[in-house]
């Protein structure tokens, strides 16, 4: 045991990723709907480890923050931005006043019970569930022209409060939301009704009511027949049988066609007799129900055997703000299958008729390759798999960040910045909107960005656990039980407030009131718990803008809970 203390305390990379490891190991069990989540587990562990008392140099635990701060902004971006020039601007506004709640209330109860600004700062942290505050607190005690010994003491007691009351602030989020959240809107059963009816409002289509864009998960299928009904038995044009499959509400697309031996790629005004074969693209059942119509389903491999091609396309300015019934109605959407769209970096939006697009969206579009090449460029960028990340735009990105965040302005004896973390976390939002006006630049795939988001927040709470786990036990003692129970109010009491003013003031739709909730508190756990107690995933379409909104302030408000003690 000597020779593996003494190993891990000349090379504390090896007990960091020891951390690591376990910490998302554990973070993976769960009892019911109760998990201790990923970064709490890494927290713990690290705890753990650092009763070893481990040294562990300053610049790493930075160098990992900066990187998780500039994938958050990165992400958030492009919402963010759209969000503050009008898409969303309710929204926006609904998500700065939920920002504001979670520091006042927090703020109060600090200074109820006479907390120090660590104190504060962790229970600000926890009780809101922004692991990200641990670093802009401590980052900002740093600054403090207070004696090192105290800066020590105050920065090692950030994690403690954090672990205290993080559990709560989890668990009750979900509850409150997902549970009580419709009980106070009007009774789960008629919250569920109204957003089935928002549902379907927001499925009216001008072209048709294709139930494609209820799910977008569902598959698009590719199915052949044979032409032997009666009604082809005067020949039928493939313009005149789409247009009676859009009589019909079903969005459908002739995509081959076998005359004889040959087989044909279909035109407007292609005529089709009794005896062909043809292929139908669009919903899996609405092509089984429209087989009576036709004739029988055959098994033709030549047929069949064609390419069909799906891709991600980006949203950019071309066609932000058109709803996805306005979109497929464009002429280059013709042959065209809206699969998914994601928002913020992997949120599924439902893909309804009147859903709204955003700059920064991801659409997954599916067709013939000829098809797909029309729409992609009609509708922003395509993105081609890729595993390359640029890191020249990522690193200079940071730089520039980190230099502004220095900046530092003395009012009075108070120095004020926004710190190299702040300034990193704007660096990302600027950068990542700045893609969306020039998408070839800057790319980072989505497992690129998940790697820095989770690498570098956990590599940065490891390395936290490590060094405050000599002195959390006696941390645990000085906060006591009453910082729970304040964590209980500081997580509880806004979100009360918010619904009640998302329902009252805000007069959103009780599904988009709860998803806003879960968005400006930025709590991805109650999105889900919502979603499942609604059935229906209308939240989403609340919680992205305000998540963009809420993960900047909730962040930067990190500094100000400092601040606010001092």
């Amino acid at each position: 045991m000597s020779w593996l203390l003494e190993t891990f305390r000349t090379y504390p990379s090896i007990p960091i990723f020891l951390t690591i490891g376990l910490g998302f190991w554990i973070g993976k069990f769960k009892f019911k709907s109760f998990s201790l989540g990923t970064v709490t587990s890494v927290l713990l562990v690290g705890v753990l480890v650092g009763q070893m008392n481990i040294p562990i140099g300053a610049p790493l635990k930075a160098l990992f923050f900066l990187i998780f701060l500039f994938a958050i902004g990165y992400k958030c971006g492009p919402q963010f931005v759209a969000a503050l020039h009008g898409q969303g601007i309710k929204q926006v506004i609904f998500a700065c006043v939920v920002c504001v709640l979670c520091l006042v209330v927090t703020w109060a109860c600090a200074k109820i019970m006479n907390y120090n600004a660590a104190i504060a700062t962790g229970l600000f942290s926890g009780a809101q569930t922004i692991s990200a505050v641990i670093g802009v607190g401590t980052d900002t005690i740093g600054t403090l022209h207070i004696p090192d010994d105290q800066k020590k003491a105050w920065i090692d007691l950030i994690p403690v409060c954090y672990a205290v009351t993080y559990v709560f602030g989890t668990i009750g989020s979900a509850w409150i939301l997902g549970n009580l959240g419709p009980a106070m809107l009007g009774g789960l059963k008629k919250v569920r009704q109204q957003t089935k009816e928002l549902e379907q409002q927001l499925n009216h289509s001008t072209l048709s009511s294709d139930p494609a864009y209820i799910n977008g998960n569902r598959p698009i299928s590719f199915r052949a027949y044979k032409v032997e009904a009666d009604h082809f038995s005067t020949p039928q044009t493939v313009s005149q049988i789409e247009e009676h499959f859009q009589s019909l509400g079903h969005r459908l697309f002739v995509e081959r066609i076998r005359s004889g031996k040959d087989i044909i790629a279909p035109t407007p005004d292609y005529q089709i007799k009794l005896g062909d074969e043809i292929v139908l693209s669009g919903r899996h059942e609405y092509i089984i129900e429209d087989e009576s119509w036709i004739g029988k389903e055959i098994d033709d491999p030549a047929l069949m055997t064609f390419n069909v091609e799906q891709t991600k396309v980006m949203v950019t300015k071309k066609t932000a703000g058109l709803t996805v019934d306005q979109l497929r109605g464009k002429p280059y959407m013709y042959g065209v299958m809206i699969k998914s769209i994601t928002r913020q970096g992997g949120v599924p939006i439902p893909v309804l008729a009147q859903t709204q697009l955003m700059q920064g969206d991801m659409l997954t579009i599916m067709g013939l390759p000829q098809e797909v090449s029309a729409a992609a460029p009609a509708i922003g960028s395509e993105e081609r798999p890729t595993t390359q990340t640029d890191m020249v735009f990522v690193s200079l990105a940071i730089v520039i960040g980190g230099i502004i965040g220095a900046l530092t302005l003395n009012l009075g004896e108070v120095p004020v910045s926004l710190s190299t973390s702040g300034g990193a976390l704007l660096a990302g939002l600027f950068f990542g909107w700045l893609r969306t006006k020039r998408p070839s630049v800057g790319i980072i795939p989505d497992s690129s960005l998940w790697l820095m988001n989770n690498l570098g927040l956990n590599m940065f709470i490891a390395v936290i656990g490590i060094q405050s786990g000599p002195t959390f036990i006696s941390g645990i003692k000085e906060v006591g039980v009453m910082l729970f129970v304040m964590g209980i109010i500081s997580t509880s009491l806004p979100l009360l407030i918010a619904m009640f003013l998302g329902a009252k003031v805000f007069k959103f739709h009780p599904a988009i009131n709860l998803g806003c909730c879960a968005g400006g508190r930025t709590t991805t756990a109650s999105l889900g718990a919502v979603t499942a107690a609604l059935d229906s995933s209308i939240p989403a379409m609340g919680y992205t803008v305000c998540y963009a909104i809420g993960n900047t302030l909730l962040i930067l408000m990190g500094v100000a809970m400092v601040l606010l003690f001092i």
